[in-house]
């Protein structure tokens, strides 16, 4: 393991917590209970599908399909609630069938025949893009009224935790308390404070999403499946050496294909949810580019590329930051240009700090391995 699990999650929270206190000082709108639950609402969809592909680069692979199977799947759902509409709870259930038919295509073809994760994940990439495209007649696809029920699950919160002080201590640094929440898409136009302490809050209720509950729910599962069961032991073992692990009696074909089941099926329950939050689904557009927010949501929690190390909980901290910075990219008026550049940046020092960190324990293991033989011909 390059470092210890405990390193990485406080290493990730730091960054997290520093991004938090820096957008405080620079943008007090970072606050604002709107733009705190939108942001949560957002970690909540991404974290889902993080935490799919999480499985799978613990094993050693990569799943470059995720946006596709987000887009074909939103199609599907789509499609079966369009009129003569099927029941919802079928409809949902056969998309997430969809999610494991490709999970288990994948799964086939890269630990039963042997191909490279890349390549089929890729090559999946281009031909679910082409499918939704063709399902749809490449139209766009809405869901229209009746559904409100069922988008409560992806537009609906809960119920409010409160965060005591935030705001006063933004409001610190600014000379006054400006919420323009319009120009970031939060539904209405906030009043520019006529006294400096006017609109600010002792205390800011924050409404938790039902994507985050849902993404809280699958972690806590994730969690105890990849820490506390055999089956997250053994592709824990695979992605620290899968030959070793196969000659141990470990089933690895198998471990794989569980691995991107996981990853579709999850992503197939993101397509649902960013289906029902958005109530259109445009499948030349849908998901382009969301397998490149998870890969990087999950290296930056501490999953390595090599495979073998992992932490749920970093994941989805690892999320938070992500989203974190997406929503400072629009707080703050910068390029959008620079969101792929922060996405490319993140990937490149998650792994840069899993080789310093894999060299630095490599080092102290042969340290102490020079130490136990000295000591061991001295006292001989």
């Amino acid at each position: 393991m390059a470092l210890s699990g405990f390193t990485r999650i406080a290493g990730i929270s730091g960054l997290l917590l520093l991004i938090c206190i820096v957008m405080m000082t620079l943008n007090p709108v970072f606050v604002d209970d709107l733009n705190l639950t939108n942001l949560t609402r957002w970690t909540g969809f991404f974290g889902i599908l993080a935490l799919g592909v999480a499985f799978v680069i613990i094993t050693g692979g990569i799943d470059l399909s995720i946006g596709s199977v987000v887009a074909l799947t939103g199609i599907v759902l789509m499609y079966l609630l369009q009129e003569p509409a099927l029941n919802p709870v079928l409809a949902i259930a056969i998309t997430l069938l969809v999610g494991v038919v490709i999970g288990l295509t994948h799964g086939l073809l890269i630990g039963y025949c042997k191909m490279q994760s890349f390549v089929v994940t890729l090559c999946g990439l281009m031909a679910y893009r082409g499918i939704a495209r063709w399902v749809s007649d490449d139209l766009t696809l809405s869901l229209g009224p009746g559904y409100d029920s069922l988008r409560y699950y992806a537009t609906g919160d809960l119920f409010s935790i409160p965060l005591p002080l935030v705001q006063k201590i933004a409001f610190l640094f600014n000379d006054s308390w400006v919420a323009v929440r319009d120009t970031i898409g939060l539904g209405h136009v906030g009043v520019v404070a006529a006294e400096p302490s006017q609109g600010v809050q002792w205390v800011t209720w924050v409404a938790l999403p039902l994507p985050m509950l849902i993404l809280l729910g699958l972690a806590i599962i994730g969690a105890v499946l990849l820490h506390k069961t055999v089956i997250g032991r053994y592709l824990l073992a695979m992605g620290r050496n899968e030959e070793a692990a196969r000659y141990s009696g470990i089933n690895t074909r198998q471990k794989t294909l569980i691995a991107y089941v996981i990853c579709s099926t999850l992503a197939a329950m993101g397509g649902i949810l960013f289906a029902l939050y958005n109530n259109t689904v445009q499948p030349s557009s849908m998901g382009n580019f969301y397998e490149l927010y998870a890969i990087a949501a999950a290296v930056l929690g501490g999953c390595s590329l090599r495979g073998g190390v992992g932490s749920i909980a970093g994941v989805v901290i690892g999320t938070a930051v992500m989203r974190s910075l997406y929503n400072a990219i629009n707080l703050l008026d910068i390029k959008t240009y620079w969101e792929y550049i922060i996405i490319g940046g993140v990937l490149l020092l998650g792994v840069m700090i899993d080789e310093v960190g894999r060299q630095v324990v490599n080092r102290i293991k042969t340290q102490r391995r020079k130490k136990m033989l000295s000591d061991n011909a001295g006292g001989g």
